[in-house]
């Protein structure tokens, strides 16, 4: 597939060792031949897969093509697992309850006139790279909406408040099988929960706006939950009710589905460890290659959790730091990167990346025990290995 590249002014500046103060005292030639370079930047074709083929139907980035650090609309994956509801903007509302002092009810242009607070987060579906043809569920965008937190104080919750439950507008019906007893088929509203420490974030938001525009109805519109450093899974879309409990919420996409099996040993006995899919977990990809004569350049996003640094390793050669070229101040958002190749061998080659965290959790290699006991494909955030070919 044919690649682009997108280069921004301020790279355009930082390549050619100008400012932008002092653009005007560079004749046009010299700028002419920083363009040339720029266009002289030919794609190198990757020649295995990855991802899957291109479908109306079911949009997944596309690796081959990232060009855009924000994400538009339109490329944005989405999934739903009870159909989509319909929800009139005049008529609708939103309830915060449960375990506080003061209920409130909102519509949404009294949300509007809260004070508003916009985040960059990459969102990312747990099942992203869980099985070969869903390589591509992850996109970054620019969210707007009003603090979680503040509405939560304002409303005020009780010493013994323990979560807050987030009810969606899209429901279905749930069959369970008790021990004894018939099953029972019962009418559940998406929902998903966090414990009163995690909703205090200040960063979460009720957010109403995506990328400067109204969330889209397929979005989440006209209310959804950011959860930023979350996997997708928490973002709940369509919000209804917003509910502060005393106990502990049990609804099928915390406590049945969305859970990561792994295998462990305890004394030498393999006990199984199961945790609900909560917060993202470390992630890069080497997204594409391009060449400028001898030269090959690795472009690359990492993105996940608080990260220190990208290395790039080429066939079994050593482990090198990549360059981060955009998002670097920006902490809920993938960071792009880029790595130098100087006149490698003709031939194949591979090139694997991977991320390292803050807290210095290194990205996984695929047969870490960490990962090659894991049972359920959620969370499957392996470091990637991509071959290319160079040649003269």
């Amino acid at each position: 597939m044919t690649t682009k590249l997108k280069v921004s002014r301020r790279e355009l500046l930082i390549n050619g060792g100008m400012i932008a103060a002092g653009i005007s005292l560079f004749p046009a030639d010299v700028l002419a031949q920083l363009s040339q370079l720029i266009r002289d930047e030919t794609p190198v074709d990757w020649i295995d897969e990855f991802g899957p083929p291109r479908s109306s139907d079911f949009v997944l980035l596309d690796w081959n093509g990232l060009e855009s650090w924000i994400t538009p609309v339109e490329q944005f994956f989405s999934a739903s697992h009870y159909p989509e509801p319909s929800i009139d903007r005049d008529n609708y509302k939103l309830e915060v309850g449960g375990a506080v002092r003061k209920q409130f009810e909102f519509g949404l242009d009294q949300i509007k006139k809260m004070p508003r607070k916009t985040i960059n987060f990459t969102l990312e579906c747990s099942g992203n790279r869980g099985v070969p043809i869903f390589r591509g569920g992850v996109y970054n965008a620019t969210w707007t909406g009003t603090s979680l937190a503040a509405i939560l104080k304002q409303a005020g919750i009780w010493e013994n408040g323990l979560e807050v439950v987030f009810f969606g507008y899209d429901e279905g019906e749930e069959v369970i099988t008790p021990r004894r007893g018939k099953p029972l088929t019962m009418k559940q509203n998406f929902a998903r929960s966090l414990s009163i420490q995690q909703a205090m974030d200040p960063d979460i938001l009720l957010c109403y706006e995506v990328n400067g525009q109204e969330l889209p109805p397929k979005h989440g519109f006209p209310l959804r939950l950011i959860v930023p450093g979350w996997y997708g899974i928490s973002q709940v879309k369509w919000l209804k009710r917003i509910e502060v409990r005393t106990s502990r919420y049990m609804g099928r996409f915390i406590s049945r589905d969305y859970v990561t099996i792994r295998e462990e040993t305890h004394n030498e006995e393999t006990v199984w460890r199961q945790e609900s899919v909560g917060q993202a977990r470390i992630n890069s990809v080497p997204a594409r290659v391009t060449r400028v004569g001898p030269l090959y350049r690795i472009y690359g996003a990492a993105w996940g959790e608080p990260l220190k640094e990208v290395q790039v390793r080429i066939d079994d050669g050593p482990w090198r730091k990549a360059e981060i070229i955009e998002g670097r101040e920006s902490k809920y958002s993938w960071k792009f990167w880029r790595i130098d190749w100087e006149r490698p061998p003709v031939g194949k080659h591979t090139i694997t990346s991977r991320g390292i965290t803050t807290g210095g959790t290194i990205q996984p290699t695929p047969d870490d025990p960490y990962l090659a006991k894991k049972r359920t494909y959620w969370e499957s955030n392996g470091q990637v290995t991509r071959t290319i070919e160079t040649y003269i």
